[in-house]
């Protein structure tokens, strides 16, 4: 249970002690007798919550909500007054005051209105409390409650003290894999150096080892005339993370094997020996021990990346996760949006913490993102959520059949073969929402042919 904090500014003591009697019990009380003291502690903390005197003396109630606001616009303010001063009050309202109470103050009416306000800030205070707990230093980190996350984060943290261990991490598409390899690298001797990413399945096998290990002049035709750096040495110093490394060609995965041993390599067309210092961190959504058993992943290759291997739980194995990671997501789309959405109707939090998430956090943080842009009301309500995509279901035909005939003008066959097959890949991602292996599948197509494809055709 959080327990928020307010601040009573008022320079009547019986006042301030008053309501610190009254409030104290549910709430952390702060007191203060004069704005100028008020306005000096926010360096030190911030309150939550701020009642406020309009008639202080030397610095007005007003003066000092002015200056709060202007440094601190996200706390409510509650301004007290001993009189209906209808100019007064338009006045604190214009400048952000979020309600104010008369003198004597009724302690219901008070009770109902810091309610009220604390309503408005909560879902920030809850996320502000979980990035404190799992943000620190702004490092990239898991958001959760689940002993999963726990152990997860303590694996994170053992494994980082070494510069150059391989590790590999498992999981599902969605899990965070590549935030796990971002968390290590930072916390990691080499936190200096770069972290680069590299999807080994972006790439056709006959490009695959140019982009890692670069390329001389001239190497091949449409090579650039000054060569090219490789992935492994833009890594050097730093953190080398291969994604999807199961998806790596027999002979990617030779190539790689050669520099894993000693650091060494040659770029593509030449006969210098580089040597770099690089910890390479992999992962893969496949069950790699079984493409080993299969012949498909090399059986050296895989020893070598899985000196350390850890596996991340999917979201459906950590349900108490679900709605902390949809509370932070929701924040973050309020300030992305310019919404003020206060959190999730109970209803929509249920139907969160029973649907089963298959693209994982990933998948929560788009419907999140697209229910929080098409919403109106203060909360997250269940059918915003319910009309969020998810993944594909079922492969369904395409359909864009035409008939072309070849006319006494004649047709131009490239332009067109070219369009026709745009359009088919366009339906195809489109049918499986942006997922180009899924889009490959519905195209009979090997996905890195796809993918090669897609680059180059979209360019146009």
């Amino acid at each position: 249970m959080i327990k928020y904090s307010i601040a009573i500014v008022d320079d009547e003591e019986i006042i301030r002690d008053a309501l610190d009697i009254t409030l104290s019990d549910q709430y952390d009380i702060i007191l203060f007798e004069s704005a100028e003291s008020f306005l000096a502690s926010l360096e030190q903390q911030t309150p939550d919550l701020v009642l406020m005197d309009i008639g202080l003396p030397i610095m007005t109630g007003i003066e000092a909500l002015e200056i709060l606001k202007q440094k601190h616009n996200d706390i409510p303010v509650i301004m007290i007054t001993a009189y209906e001063d209808i100019n007064m009050v338009i006045r604190s309202m214009k400048i952000g005051a979020f309600d104010f109470i008369l003198k004597p103050i009724n302690l219901d009416i008070l009770e109902l209105t810091i309610q009220k306000a604390i309503s408005s800030i909560a879902l920030i205070k809850e996320v502000k409390i979980l990035q404190e707990k799992y943000l620190q230093d702004n490092l990239p980190c898991f958001i959760g409650e689940s002993k999963n996350i726990e152990n997860v984060m303590d694996f994170i943290n053992m494994v980082s003290k070494s510069s150059d261990t391989p590790i590999m991490i498992l999981g599902e598409t969605g899990t965070g894999k590549e935030l796990i390899a971002k968390a290590i690298h930072a916390r990691s001797p080499v936190f200096q150096g770069p972290f680069i990413p590299v999807n080994c399945s972006a790439f056709p096998e006959d490009l695959i080892e140019s982009e890692l290990f670069g390329y001389e002049s001239g190497a091949f035709s449409g090579a650039s005339s000054q060569g090219k750096k490789g992935f492994i040495e833009e890594a050097d110093g730093g953190t080398l993370f291969l994604d999807e490394v199961a998806d790596l060609s027999l002979a990617g995965q030779a190539k790689l094997l050669r520099f894993l041993e000693d650091g060494e390599f040659y770029k593509v067309g030449g006969t210098k020996r580089y040597h770099v210092r690089t910890r390479v961190v992999s992962a893969t959504n496949k069950k790699i021990d079984d493409l080993v058993d299969e012949e498909k992943f090399r059986k050296d290759l895989y020893f070598r990346l899985c000196v350390i291997k850890a596996e991340v739980p999917s979201l459906n194995e950590r349900k108490e996760d679900i709605l902390p990671l949809a509370k932070h997501f929701l924040h973050e789309f309020n300030k992305k949006f310019s919404k003020t959405l206060k959190g999730f109707s109970k209803d929509a939090e249920n139907h969160l913490l029973s649907y089963e998430f298959t693209g994982n956090a990933r998948e929560l943080k788009n419907m999140v993102e697209r229910a929080v842009l098409i919403s109106k009301t203060d909360r997250l309500e269940l059918d915003k959520l319910k009309g969020a995509p998810t993944l594909i279901n079922d492969t369904p035909p395409l359909d864009i059949k035409q008939d072309h005939k070849l006319g006494p003008e004649g047709i131009d066959l490239d332009q067109l073969l070219e369009t026709t097959e745009k359009k088919y890949m366009e339906q195809a991602l489109e049918f499986s929402k942006g997922n180009e292996s899924k889009a490959a599948r519905l195209l009979n197509m090997n996905h890195h042919t796809f993918r090669y494809r897609w680059k180059k055709i979209s360019k146009k």
